[in-house]
């Protein structure tokens, strides 16, 4: 199984030797900013080594959004970023489901994902996948519960969308981890990746705080995220305290083989 985490953009390479990482994720750009990413400075190098590469979306990307100064963009951002992940032989771009206003309709929401798919299929379709991902609150959240997943999966699941699944988003938003990977994975099909974060906050409190997988403040019992990883069968991304990082991969490498 391959195992390793998210971490700087700047030297992703030397921070993967620092971790002993099989596979590494990272932004191509600010995460807080819509700027389209610009060619790695270590981009072919990344290409060449044997690392499995996933790159994370910016923060601000709001597909669902019914505001059009929000999802215009975003759709935007989106293409440039499945572009710029292609570039450098990356697996998949990693986007969070976004949500819509507290009185909008989460269909639209849900509609707006499909509309983007069918965009980018009409040009060819994307360069790597997007793998959407789970998110942990918001009363109007487009990935926070399953069944609003199984809503969006019925509009793009057709396109070959494919799914990240974060543990910490998982148990803040209310989901029991022993049976997550069963039902996600009846809903989608499959899962690319797993996001394999301890919470520092209690079950169901919809806060999206990670914590490492072990020797941090995790309120998540270790053995029941590797049990997560392992029924998963995905690549698996640690996004902890980086100085915790390398000991996190260590455990999950020794426990799951």
């Amino acid at each position: 199984m391959l195992i390793g985490a998210h971490v700087r953009d700047d030297d992703p390479l030397t921070a993967v030797a620092e971790r002993k990482a099989d596979v590494v994720q990272f932004f191509l750009s600010d995460p807080q900013g819509w700027k389209a990413p610009k060619p790695h400075p270590h981009g072919e190098a990344i290409k060449a080594d044997p690392v499995e590469v996933f790159i994370h979306s910016p923060y601000l990307i709001n597909v669902a959004s019914l505001n059009n100064r929000i999802r215009i963009p975003s759709r935007k951002n989106v293409t440039q970023h499945a572009d710029g992940a292609a570039a450098i032989g990356a697996k998949g771009l990693i986007v969070h489901g976004g949500h819509v206003g507290d009185n909008d309709d989460v269909e639209i929401g849900l509609d707006n994902w499909r509309k983007l798919f069918e965009r980018e299929q009409e040009k060819g379709g994307f360069k790597v996948p997007i793998l959407i991902e789970n998110t942990a609150g918001g009363e109007n959240a487009i990935t926070r519960d399953l069944d609003v997943i199984a809503r969006l999966w019925d509009k793009v699941g057709e396109f070959g969308a494919g799914f990240c699944l974060d543990t910490c988003h998982a148990f803040a938003a209310g989901w029991d981890l022993a049976t997550a990977v069963g039902k996600v994975k009846a809903i989608t099909g499959r899962i690319d990746l797993v996001h394999l974060n301890n919470s520092r906050d209690e079950f169901g409190s919809t806060r999206d705080r990670h914590a490492n997988v072990v020797g941090g403040e995790g309120t998540i019992d270790p053995e029941v995220l590797v049990a997560v990883a392992r029924e998963a069968g995905a690549p698996v991304v640690v996004e902890t305290p980086a100085d915790g990082q390398a000991a996190d991969i260590a455990y999950l490498r020794e426990q799951l083989g």
